[in-house]
């Protein structure tokens, strides 16, 4: 995943844990000095997604604490399992750990779900895709995360495709009409899909 799509999310997060004062705790009962050295363990089986993405938050905070990944997304971890070594400042460390781990715990999750839904579905020619009910601010990490678990990335938004649902449908004189006007508007290159719920839409 390019650093572009986390930048802005890790900034806001890190900003939003932080506030104006900063990490006050951390400041108030760790000397400046003091050096660090912590494990990222995984506590329960699952495939790991977001290394990057918690690499990025520690050198957010500082770049000169030391990420060391032991593994890669896409990897299925079992419990106990070190997914990264971070060193360096005790400050930064504490300082960053929650935001780092809370992002890759979240990615995780997202690739360990999609990845028990792919393999129910091997072997049927089904395909597991994800929508966009994804968390506000986050679509860019939740649909990253499902690629990892071996799914597929429908939309991103309501720019890049037409996907005519049922709303639209009671708007609309008829699916057919639905279909030659949203053709009309976005011209031969953008996709057009359409939810049915019965057999009879299927066919129209």
């Amino acid at each position: 995943m390019d650093e572009s799509a986390y930048r802005e999310v890790v900034v806001r997060a890190l900003a939003e844990d932080l506030g104006e004062a900063g990490d006050i705790t951390s400041r108030a009962t760790v000397s400046a000095s003091a050096r660090a050295r912590g494990d990222l363990v995984a506590r329960v089986e699952g495939v790991i997604a977001g290394l990057d993405v918690a690499r990025h938050v520690f050198a957010e905070v500082d770049s000169t604490v030391v990420f060391d990944s032991r593994t890669s997304d896409g990897h299925v971890a079992g419990a106990g399992t070190v997914l990264a070594t971070v060193s360096g400042s005790a400050r930064s460390i504490l300082t960053a750990e929650r935001t780092a781990l809370n992002l890759l715990g979240r990615m995780s999750g997202v690739a360990t779900a999609t990845a028990r839904l792919v393999a129910a579905v091997d072997g049927t020619g089904a395909v597991i895709a994800d929508t966009r009910k994804t968390m506000p601010g986050l679509r860019a990490l939740d649909k990253y995360a499902v690629s990892v678990g071996g799914g597929s990335n429908h939309r991103m938004g309501l720019y890049d495709a037409v996907l005519i649902k049922d709303n639209h449908l009671i708007a609309s004189e008829s699916i057919a009409g639905a279909v030659a006007g949203s053709r009309a508007a976005v011209g031969p290159d953008v996709m057009i899909e359409v939810e049915v719920e019965s057999l009879d839409q299927l066919r129209e």
